[in-house]
């Protein structure tokens, strides 16, 4: 099967650039230079993968709008953003929107090929685990690696691919702590520590919405994260 993936980016010649890269490895590119003409396209078929630049044309922050639109949509649709954007502010600011990935526009074609390489990686991954059964149960907890779902306590949990697979990485081995590295390494994401965190927050509060008393996750001081044994 042909995966799709959207480019959203008003510079004319980095959406080329993008899109000859992406077509000659096997994709089905779709390119937009704004928000409104990628949102429309969007409401009638989500891509499988939407990269997505954050000033877009007279809308400065038209894409962190348009990632908003997007996870409202969609809990596990991948996001990359791809900006000239480099601060802090902004990267948090890309992660707790939602975004799978975020990587600047100084990232060679090479690297940027294998994150999205990478990010589809990790959706057939939880879609072949090694139990059978493809669905892991941790008291409340409940992921189905198959349809990318997640519950808690009966309710539904809507986590990005990224949040899912840290999650896992977690309950699957109750008690043992995971430091950034390894939850990096298990989302296969390069960002720094602080978007760890970043991630973490995000994940704790999608929790606490369904349930205020919520702490499985538990913070390690100096050493990482945990799910509790209960």
């Amino acid at each position: 099967m042909t995966r799709s993936i959207a480019i959203v980016e008003d510079e004319a010649a980095l959406r080329a650039n993008y899109r000859d890269l992406l077509q000659h490895q096997g994709y089905r590119v779709a390119c937009y230079a704004g928000r409104s003409d990628a949102w429309r396209a969007f409401t009638e078929r989500l891509p499988d993968l939407a990269i997505l630049d954050i000033g877009l044309g007279d809308e400065p922050e038209g894409g962190f709008e348009l990632c908003r639109e997007l996870r409202a949509r969609s809990a596990t649709l991948p996001i990359i953003f791809l900006t000239a954007r480099d601060s802090d502010l902004d990267t948090i600011s890309g992660l707790r929107l939602g975004a799978d990935d975020y990587l600047t526009k100084e990232t060679s074609l090479p690297h940027l090929s294998a994150r999205i390489s990478a990010l589809f990686r990790r959706i057939d991954a939880l879609r072949q685990p090694a139990d059978p059964q493809q669905l892991l149960i941790r008291g409340g907890l409940e992921l189905d690696l198959d349809r990318l779902q997640a519950s808690w306590q009966g309710q539904p949990l809507e986590l990005t691919v990224t949040e899912l697979w840290m999650v896992h990485a977690l309950a699957a081995h109750p008690g043992h702590v995971r430091n950034r590295e390894q939850l990096m390494q298990a989302a296969n994401i390069l960002v720094d520590s602080s978007s760890v965190s970043t991630h973490i927050k995000r994940i704790r509060r999608k929790f606490e919405q369904l349930d205020t008393e919520f702490h499985a996750i538990e913070a390690v001081y100096g050493a990482g994260y945990r799910w509790r044994q209960f």
